[in-house]
């Protein structure tokens, strides 16, 4: 279910309250979702407050007297979804909405009050989620060493079964011992499907039906490659469909990855609830400093994954990637027709955007537009909670002082999509320069940041903890006396402070 409320007032709206705690003009559209302050003054100097922090608020300069609350709007919850043969389309969450307490606006005398997102209050946060895909027992160690110096906590992906086209490939099944040492660090472990590899599909069902937790606690799950008992394509295998929600609450799993991630960090795109850091422009003036060639390269994958994000582009960039992967193999006549046929496509698909750049550019993804972080997901009658990623690979961009400083400044959020141990050479700014070796320009961007969290200006969670906490925000209920003084009804733990 989706629904808008439009609500005129009889002054026009001139300030409104941004996602980084301070007051903005609406010389532009300005949104706020359910983790923001839901926060506005009147030309006549009233302060208007929300009741709850539910929903998302929108004004724009061109109704000035209108505010629009939201619920369920396209794009606010999105999740891929993946048919039999692997194309990919965007659903939105299945929600129910309901209000223990009535929603209501209200009118303080004097000031109104905005809650923190963070455990350390109105700071940033900076929460790792990492996928397991190239793990060793080597590199695990290295991993785990080189975070507990810096004192940094992660949300570990890892791999039940070792089943894999690599040896080496860390396991559960051989390598139960140190991933017990990543908890006893104090790190939370998810689960990166059950295996690197893909079984035939009556093992995978068979594997995703008898899974027990290795550990105790393991409360996310997190889709890999195109494993058939996937989050995003289980809807299509009818083996395990109707036993799929109740398997996953079964074994306490109540977080579940989208598989979309909001954009790529890069300098200045770092926060991943401000929805100026997803626009064209917004990455091309983060990799313009990048050799011609690369610098293409990045644009083109962005343009692809997060400005269209459609199955069409996806497809073209997979095949001509297949082939350029592939290009010292011998091919047929026909891969190489098809894969100059593909190349025109694509450019093709480009040339709207060429053409229309400066217009393009300000453009924000629309699976950002709404920052969504987390939102619920009704499955089978089972409710998860869904959350989205920002992309982060180059760690030396991605976590340089500046953008980091940009990150606190802002008292943004990010939920870190990361393969620490990436052993690819096109991927610049990976963790392990070589292997098992820490690369010291990363070293030092991953000491700034630990010197930020001592200092709790960065809080730190793993993905478990942020959920927990954040949680009680939606759970706060204001209200106004007959005096005009606002005030909350419950002991809640969060840090609130008053806004003139």
């Amino acid at each position: 279910m989706s629904f808008t409320l439009r609500i005129e007032f009889n002054y026009p709206i001139t300030l409104f309250r941004n996602h980084d705690y301070t007051w903005v003009d609406i010389k532009e559209r300005r949104l706020a979702n359910w983790f923001s302050p839901k926060l506005l003054k009147l030309k006549n100097n009233q302060i208007v407050q929300a009741n709850q922090n539910i929903g998302i608020w929108e004004v724009n300069s061109q109704k000035k007297n209108v505010l629009y609350w939201h619920f369920n709007p396209k794009n606010a919850n999105p999740i891929a979804n993946y048919d039999s043969n692997n194309s990919k389309d965007i659903i939105q969450a299945v929600s129910e909405i309901s209000f223990e307490k009535p929603l209501a606006l209200l009118f303080p005398k004097n000031f109104g009050i905005e809650i923190s997102r963070s455990k350390f209050a109105f700071s940033a946060i900076a929460c790792f989620t990492d996928h397991c895909d190239f793990d060793t027992l080597n590199n695990l160690v290295e991993q785990r060493h080189f975070f507990k110096k810096h004192n940094i906590k992660i949300t570990k992906g890892f791999f039940l079964n070792h089943y894999s086209k690599r040896k080496d490939t860390a396991s559960v099944e051989f390598n139960k011992d140190e991933l017990e040492k990543w908890i006893k660090d104090g790190h939370e472990l998810a689960y990166h499907s059950l295996s690197q590899s893909l079984k035939t599909q009556n093992e995978s069902f068979k594997d995703f039906l008898s899974f027990k937790p290795p550990f105790k606690d393991i409360t996310t799950w997190i889709d890999h490659g195109f494993q058939p008992y996937n989050f995003t394509i289980h809807n299509c295998k009818e083996d395990i469909r109707g036993q799929y929600a109740s398997k996953l609450k079964s074994q306490n799993i109540e977080q579940l990855w989208n598989y979309i991630d909001s954009g790529t960090a890069i300098d200045g795109v770092i926060n991943q609830i401000n929805p100026n850091h997803f626009t064209l422009k917004a990455y091309y003036n983060g990799v313009k400093r990048f050799d011609v060639k690369t610098t293409i390269r990045l644009m083109l994958k962005n343009v692809i994954f997060h400005y269209s994000n459609d199955d069409y582009g996806f497809s073209l960039y997979r095949s001509i990637a297949i082939y350029v992967k592939s290009f010292k193999l011998k091919k047929s006549i026909i891969k190489h027709f098809y894969f100059i046929v593909n190349v025109i496509k694509l450019i093709l698909f480009f040339i709207p955007i060429l053409l229309f750049w400066r217009f393009k550019r300000e453009k924000t993804y629309p699976l950002s537009e709404f920052t969504p972080i987390f939102f619920k997901h009704i499955l089978n009658g089972e409710t998860f909670i869904v959350f989205q990623t920002l992309e982060m690979i180059n760690f030396k961009r991605a976590l340089h002082k500046n953008n980091l400083n940009l990150l606190i400044e802002e008292k943004g959020l990010f939920i870190a999509h990361t393969y620490f141990s990436a052993p690819m050479n096109y991927h610049k700014g990976k963790l392990f320069i070589e292997k098992n070796q820490i690369d010291a320009k990363v070293n030092e961007c991953f000491q700034y940041l630990a010197e930020k969290i001592a200092s709790k200006d960065i809080w730190n969670p793993t993905l478990g903890e942020l959920i927990v906490y954040m949680k009680k925000i939606q759970q706060i209920v204001l209200d106004c006396n007959e005096k005009g003084e606002i005030f909350t009804g419950k002991k809640h733990g969060l840090f609130l402070r008053e806004v003139l």
